[in-house]
């Protein structure tokens, strides 16, 4: 089995994440993603296959440092995670 290998790149004011985003890929994007989130008003998750609760904490975290963030893209999982964790479209702590 081989998932596909997750990568980050940042494209004008939008971060464009590709892959599977799960423990291991949070794990080695965390130094990356910190450097290019300034600035950052969209998350492309459209190249994404699927978000495990490590990917989505990586998005949550980020999207704090990235207020109102405007997040395309719908992988396997995120829907469900989000709403486990009561999290926004903006994967902000609704309410």
């Amino acid at each position: 089995m081989s998932a596909a290998v997750a990568s980050l790149r940042k494209d004008g004011d939008t971060l464009v994440f590709a892959g599977e985003l799960d423990r291991d890929a949070a794990a080695a994007l965390w130094p990356q993603a910190r450097a290019l989130v300034a600035g950052a008003r969209r998350f492309d998750l459209s190249a994404v296959s699927s978000v495990d609760s490590a990917g989505l904490a990586l998005l949550a975290e980020l999207a704090e440092q990235a207020p109102g963030v405007d997040v395309q893209g719908e992988p396997a999982g995120l829907a469900e995670l989000r709403a486990a964790y009561r999290l926004d479209a903006s994967l902000g702590f609704g309410g």
